[in-house]
């Protein structure tokens, strides 16, 4: 079992940063591959970025991809997600989830594992 806990949401303008963070335990933490993903209100649940268990290799959704960046310190059992020049449409509740296998590239049905989920809001 992983338990997965997401912080650092909130409110910010277009064009601002968020960095939410991701505390993970139960499990040790170098062992999986871990996902940022997220959903806005009646869509379904996307995928944002993925992470290799060392971190070595990692992987980007076209909308973020030169915006987000996705790191862990396996140190720490945590997950981050720096999120800059931040825009209307990347308003959704953001989830972090694990995943066996490792790879940054796990498709949504490859995670096991999911956080309760955190909201972010960009207003205009």
């Amino acid at each position: 079992q992983v338990q997965l806990v997401e912080s650092g949401g909130g409110l910010v303008q277009t064009g601002g940063s968020l960095r939410l963070s991701c505390a993970a335990s139960g499990r040790t933490f170098s062992s999986i591959g871990m996902g940022w993903f997220r959903q806005a209100p009646g869509k379904e649940r996307n995928f944002v970025a993925g992470i290799s268990r060392s971190g070595g290799s990692t992987n980007y959704a076209n909308s973020v991809k030169g915006r987000f960046t996705i790191s862990r310190d396996n140190a720490k059992n945590t997950l981050f997600l720096q999120m800059n020049s931040l825009k209307p449409e990347d308003t959704a509740v953001y989830y972090c989830a694990a995943t066996l296998y490792n790879s940054a590239s796990v498709p949504i049905t490859g995670y096991t594992y999911w956080g309760q989920g955190t909201q972010v809001t960009v207003s205009s």
